[in-house]
C-alpha cells in the first residue's frame, strides 16, 4: 500500500501563486510515475501533469506556461508549483502515483480557490 498527503492548497487571488507537495508513504520501493490531476464542480477530473521517476515531464496545454511538477525521488515528493494562478484554476487537486506499473494510488486531495 501507498499513502499520500497532498498539502498546499488554499484560497489566492488571482495572479497569486501555490505550491502543492504530495509525499508518498508505505510501500514506495518501485514509486513509478506521480501526476497531479484536478476537478472543478461538475467536471470531470483532468490530468494537469506528470513526472516519470527519471524526470520526464508532461503538462496540460491549458496551463502549460503556469504550472511546473518536479519531484524529489528522496523524499517520495511530488511538486506542482503554480503561478499566474486564474479563477478557472479552482478545483480539487489530487495527487496520483503508479507503483511498478500497475498499481495506482490516490491522495485524498487539497483545494485550491482562485478569488477574481
Amino acid at each position: 500500500q501507498v499513502q499520500l498527503v497532498e498539502s498546499g492548497g488554499g484560497l489566492v487571488q488571482a495572479g497569486g501563486s501555490l505550491r502543492l507537495s504530495c509525499a508518498a508513504s508505505g510501500k514506495t520501493f518501485g514509486l513509478n510515475t506521480m501526476s497531479w490531476h484536478r476537478q472543478a464542480p461538475g467536471k470531470q477530473r483532468e490530468l494537469v501533469a506528470s513526472i516519470t521517476r527519471s524526470g520526464t515531464t508532461n503538462t496540460a496545454a491549458s496551463v502549460k506556461d503556469r504550472f511546473s511538477i518536479s519531484r524529489d525521488n528522496a523524499r517520495n515528493t511530488a511538486y506542482l508549483q503554480m503561478n499566474s494562478l486564474k479563477p478557472e484554476d479552482t478545483a480539487v487537486y489530487y495527487c496520483k502515483a503508479n507503483l511498478l506499473g500497475i498499481e495506482e494510488y490516490w491522495g485524498q486531495g487539497t483545494q485550491v480557490t482562485v478569488s477574481s
